[in-house]
């Protein structure tokens, strides 16, 4: 399968002369770096021509600098992805959401909200255990947004907290809509 979405990204991407954006930082991490040792010698090194951006990441860098924002909302809690974090891209997640919010918020004890694709749903006490903190710290005040980068992990959150999670992209695109 490594093989196969690379050859794919391959002509998605022009041969590599175009960007492959992903809407789900677990798969920007899972395209860009986890499937390397599964390839090909042939189709490493198309991959290594690829470029392979988080969907965040395009957005604040691309988007940011030509949007307007029209609406912000006074206070965003951010909760940042385990996905996010192993790529470098906590920066560019805080920016999106600061265009968002007057104030933005990542919890002290923000960390992996172990939802890891099905398993919150198979085993909901993975989750709860391990946003146990987190979710304290979120629920002791009220937000006016509560945001992150993968609709997975928004769900745990959503669950650990009873506040409704969305991306971080849905909320920029509220803050840009004319």
């Amino acid at each position: 399968m490594a093989n196969r979405i690379t050859e794919a990204a391959w002509g998605w991407t022009a041969g590599g002369r175009l960007p492959l954006v992903v809407d789900a930082s677990s798969c920007a991490l899972g395209l860009a770096r986890e499937v390397v040792p599964y390839l090909s010698e042939d189709n490493r090194a198309l991959h290594a021509e690829l470029r392979i951006v988080d969907s965040v990441v395009w957005a604040a860098e691309e988007l940011l600098p030509r949007l307007e924002v029209r609406r912000r909302v006074g206070s965003a809690v951010l909760h940042p992805t385990c996905s996010t974090r192993h790529l470098g891209d906590e920066e560019q997640l805080r920016a999106v959401a600061a265009a968002c919010a007057d104030e933005v918020v990542v919890p002290e004890d923000a960390g992996c909200c172990a939802f890891a694709g099905d398993r919150g749903m198979l085993h909901p006490e993975l989750t709860a255990s391990a946003t146990r903190r987190e979710a304290a710290e979120v629920t002791a005040r009220p937000f006016d947004a509560y945001l992150s980068a993968n609709r997975m992990c928004e769900v745990g959150m959503e669950r650990a907290t009873g506040h409704p999670y969305a991306s971080v992209l849905l909320e920029l695109e509220r803050a840009t809509r004319p």
